[in-house]
């Protein structure tokens, strides 16, 4: 039985909906959120890697499947590959009129995603809130949000294991009279404020909605403020996972900030 994967549904979801920005939209977060496998000539050597480059009548194309069985099923058995997630690649990708082949030819979502897209999608990723740092008089529950965005934080805290304890999502009423909305994170890890931050403005954006919407925070559990948020917000757990005995070397693409070098 052919399992569907995120990509396959977002993808069906587009093309049911070809005028429908939000569901093309999501489509494209779930190819930055996907872990991809990146065909290679070769195997990597370290950082480096050397990506099998297609030329076609529409540009330059790299091929990349959401499956290990389905890069196996194009290249007609095993063949050289890297797992990067769809937000390194990229990355990578970006500036060099490379295009993205997605699952072709083995999957329906098979797809040629041309280079202005990758590049459309680098810098939508490159996007991240500021930390507020403005004095709320009131917080209230939050109201007026679309049921999309909740959905899609939901969908990428998960994915946030270990960087803080749960957040608090609020109506915000500030010293002017002004509205809005705060995500509020508790206890997080002080190295990770700027990726749970960009992780917000990716929520948003790829809803549909203005980045200017939300408010983003940080807070420690013990703060009376903390309680605040929690009397009245959408409160989102965020998975706490068991600390493993041993560190297995980062494989290549694993650091967003370090993508893999092209050979």
């Amino acid at each position: 039985m052919t399992v569907e994967t995120p990509i396959d549904a977002a993808h069906a979801a587009m093309e049911a909906a070809p005028e429908d920005g939000g569901v093309r939209l999501r489509f494209y977060e779930r190819i930055a959120d996907a872990e991809l496998y990146l065909l290679l000539t070769a195997e990597a050597r370290g950082e480096n890697i050397s990506p099998e480059l297609f030329e076609l009548e529409a540009g330059r194309f790299v091929l990349a499947f959401d499956r290990e069985d389905r890069l196996a099923e194009f290249a007609g058995g095993p063949a050289p590959y890297v797992a990067l997630s769809g937000r390194v690649l990229a990355q990578m990708l970006a500036g060099q009129g490379i295009g993205l082949g997605l699952n072709l030819e083995v999957a329906p979502s098979s797809i040629l995603v041309p280079s202005e897209a990758i590049e459309w999608l680098h810098t939508t990723l490159g996007h991240a809130p500021e930390e507020t740092e403005a004095r709320f008089a009131e917080f209230t529950a939050p109201a007026g949000l679309p049921e999309a965005l909740v959905e899609a934080l939901d969908a990428k805290l998960s994915t946030a294991a270990g960087l803080a304890q749960a957040a608090y999502l609020v109506g915000t009423v500030d010293t002017a009279g002004g509205r809005g909305h705060l995500l509020g994170f508790v206890d997080a890890v002080e190295a990770a404020q700027g990726a749970l931050a960009k992780a917000a403005s990716e929520a948003l954006t790829f809803s549909g909605i203005e980045a200017g919407a939300m408010d983003v925070g940080f807070f420690a559990g013990d703060e009376a403020v903390t309680a605040k948020l929690a009397a009245v917000g959408l409160r989102f757990d965020l998975p706490q996972p068991q600390m493993p005995e041993r560190i297995a070397p980062a494989a290549p693409g694993s650091d967003p900030d370090k993508p893999p070098i092209l050979r």
